[in-house]
């Protein structure tokens, strides 16, 4: 079913925008299929078992993905910040029981595409095939430079590239989770965090 609203859009318009130029009318009815969510911290939007139903595009706020263990411990995947997109993509594509969670990191305002409407919107819009295709191909290339630098960049390096990267998730992740992501120890990382801030 679609849905009008009064969300602001033009963070999410100026994102397609960079990829597939849209007439007044297209970027309506894109706005249509969207569904706005305001969320507050630690909200849960996608759950392990659970069929992932919506990519999810961030206008404001922070979010994570992540797995569990059997001790219940948290691995990070990926953060997703203002103007960026998040879902559990092996689940969505394929509408199997997801493997990850996604929970925001702050209070957020969201907008969510369904699968089904981004499927009509494939029909009715064409080139929304390609913007889509390009925003996937630009998140492997973003997850293989992520598996490249953690095998070749000393612990700190990786630390300062993602302070460079992430400066928000810096203020509202817990460090447990910055660590995670990266690949090394709580502990390790406030020694790196110590070592830097002697330095500065």
């Amino acid at each position: 079913m679609l849905r009008k609203h009064s969300t602001d859009t033009s963070t999410i318009l100026a994102s397609v925008q960079k990829y597939v130029k849209l007439t007044e009318e297209e970027s309506a009815l894109f706005i249509s299929y969207l569904e706005p969510k305001s969320v507050i911290r630690r909200t849960l939007l996608a759950k392990e078992g659970e069929i992932c139903r919506h990519s999810i595009f961030v206008i404001d706020g922070a979010l994570k993905s992540y797995t569990l263990d059997k001790n219940s411990d948290e691995h990070v995947i990926s953060f997703a910040l203002s103007g960026w997109w998040i879902a559990d993509m092996y689940s969505l594509i394929n509408q199997k029981p997801g493997i990850l969670r996604i929970e925001s990191l702050a209070e957020s305002e969201l907008l969510l595409l369904s699968k089904q409407n981004q499927e009509q919107l494939y029909e009715r819009i064409p080139k929304f095939e390609r913007f889509f295709r390009i925003i996937t191909e630009n998140a492997l290339v973003a997850s293989q430079q992520r598996i490249i630098n953690n095998l070749t960049l000393t612990a700190e390096e990786r630390y300062v590239h993602f302070m460079e990267k992430y400066p928000y998730v810096l203020t509202c992740a817990p460090l447990h989770n910055i660590a995670s992501y990266l690949g090394m120890t709580p502990e390790f990382l406030s020694k790196i965090r110590r070592r830097i801030a002697t330095r500065t």
